[in-house]
């Protein structure tokens, strides 16, 4: 199955790296303009050079900082209003780790505006044209934690489980104007966010990160963590017109970690 997404032009956040730049180089790769988001410029000004331009195809970056809304939604609404999406890929870094117990109101706070307020923002600015062209793709890259949560994340838990079920129900307003909505959950990838947490994970607990990494990788049936560029050929899929009739969903990319149906 050849996947040409030629013609097309795509928003990524988080593509400086990890699985937000797996998922640009691939659209890229399948034939899409692609525009880099976050916030490390250097870091973009790299991947941007590196991006497949075989077919033509203009790419560019875009700085942002998601854990400040108000300057975020200023530069977001500038840009959306003078450039095309047809393709977008909602993914910011995560919120900082901790239990329940840890956090306060002030921290749900900030959580929901960095994973809820820009994603929906976002997300509302690009569906105007989306609708005006009858064609759009949304693509949440959300967390297995939604649906078994990790006591480690409460943060995460808890604002991405609101992310999945805002999607669900935009994907019911918009699938007559041939958009589709999806969320991507995600099980343990070869980052540097997976890293980070499990550097604090093993300072808890007094042993070596090499440690934790060899016990996350025993818990996924595949017995491995995934590489990010298999996550970055999901959510090219799910981003063509081979995709239509796939709308509304939670797909785990987990190498079959979650238990639960």
């Amino acid at each position: 199955m050849k996947i040409s997404l030629e013609g097309k032009s795509a928003l990524v956040g988080g593509s400086s790296k990890g699985i937000g730049e797996a998922i640009a180089r691939q659209l890229a790769d399948s034939g899409a303009c692609v525009t880099l988001m976050a916030r490390n410029k250097p870091r973009m000004e790299v991947v941007i050079q590196e991006l497949d331009t075989s077919l033509g195809q203009k790419h560019q970056y875009l700085v942002v900082d998601f854990s400040n809304f108000e300057s975020f939604k200023e530069t977001i609404s500038s840009f959306i209003q003078a450039n095309p999406i047809d393709i977008l890929v909602n993914n910011t870094q995560g919120p900082v780790a901790g239990g329940a117990l840890e956090k306060n109101v002030e921290d749900y706070q900030q959580a929901f505006d960095l994973l809820f307020k820009s994603v929906v923002y976002t997300t509302t600015l690009a569906l105007e044209q989306m609708q005006r062209h009858q064609w759009g793709r949304i693509i949440n890259v959300a967390s297995i934690s939604v649906k078994e949560p990790l006591n480690y994340l409460a943060l995460s838990n808890s604002i991405r489980a609101a992310v999945v079920t805002w999607a669900k129900s935009l994907a019911f307003d918009v699938a007559k104007d041939g958009i589709t909505v999806n969320n991507v959950l995600t099980g343990y990838f070869d980052t540097d966010r997976i890293a980070q947490l499990n550097a604090k994970k093993a300072e808890k607990l007094g042993v070596m990160p090499s440690e934790v990494r060899a016990n996350m990788e025993d818990q996924v049936p595949a017995k491995r963590i995934g590489n990010p560029q298999e996550f970055g050929f999901l959510a090219t899929f799910l981003a063509s017109e081979k995709a239509a009739y796939i709308n509304g969903t939670n797909i785990p990319i987990d190498g079959g970690l979650l238990k639960s149906l």
